[in-house]
């Protein structure tokens, strides 16, 4: 059976069969799925099981109606107020602020790191979740210092999509949410960054163009709903 038709419920082990090869010995588990010692893989969740063998990576699908931030998960965040050494970010109502350090990009030194303000709108990994603590984020890659596509997102606007919607169009391969993605591609010309807290950065030539990607996608994502 193809490991994308695999449901799991709540408890139930993943078959070792249908775990991703590992990179350099490093499995990594995405949402509703939890390790047991000594090798046990859990989900804590009902959903259906997806991997993506060159990340070594594998998580489960499901529909939630709130975000909880999951440590490597993209995100669109939005400057909610600065403090000394760092802005403290939105990523979705009920959601409490993440942390994002002021030299958290790359490059970044006292003198040359983004000044940001309330409203402004960056492209982020979470690098630590931990129940209890504040959520951190990060706009550079900690392990070789580049962006890797992290950074502010300048202009455009930030649509709402759902949770299944957004990580469908995150989602290697081909699926209905990255076909219409890539239809629009290739009748107009825009930038996009989609987050695993629902949101999504467009920006097209102007105004009018990213507003009807904007409800393009929006529309298809009620649709599927």
């Amino acid at each position: 059976m193809d490991e994308g038709q695999v449901i799991l419920l709540p408890g139930e082990a993943v078959p070792s069969t249908l775990l991703p090869p590992t990179r350099k010995g490093v499995l990594t588990l995405g949402p509703g799925l939890r390790h047991v010692m000594p090798s046990e893989i859990i989900s804590t969740t009902a959903g259906t099981l997806n991997k993506n063998d060159k990340k070594g990576a594998t998580w489960l699908e499901f529909e939630s109606g709130r975000y909880v931030p999951t440590l490597g998960d993209l995100v669109v965040a939005q400057i909610h107020h600065g403090a000394t050494d760092q802005y403290y970010c939105m990523l979705a109502p009920h959601t409490s602020n993440a942390v994002l350090g002021h030299l958290a990009f790359e490059g970044a030194n006292r003198k040359t790191r983004p000044q940001l303000k309330s409203g402004d709108v960056v492209y982020a990994r979470v690098c630590r979740a931990v129940k209890g603590e504040d959520v951190e984020i990060e706009c550079v890659n900690s392990a070789t210092g580049k962006s890797d596509g992290l950074g502010p997102l300048k202009g455009g606007m930030i649509f709402n999509v759902s949770l299944a919607y957004a990580r469908g169009l995150m989602a290697p391969g081909e699926n209905d949410a990255t076909a219409m993605l890539q239809a629009l591609g290739e009748k107009i010309s825009f930038e996009i960054a989609v987050g695993r807290n629902g949101l999504i950065w467009l920006n097209g030539a102007d105004v009018k163009t990213t507003l009807s990607i904007g409800k393009a996608l929006t529309d298809a994502d009620q649709r599927k709903a």
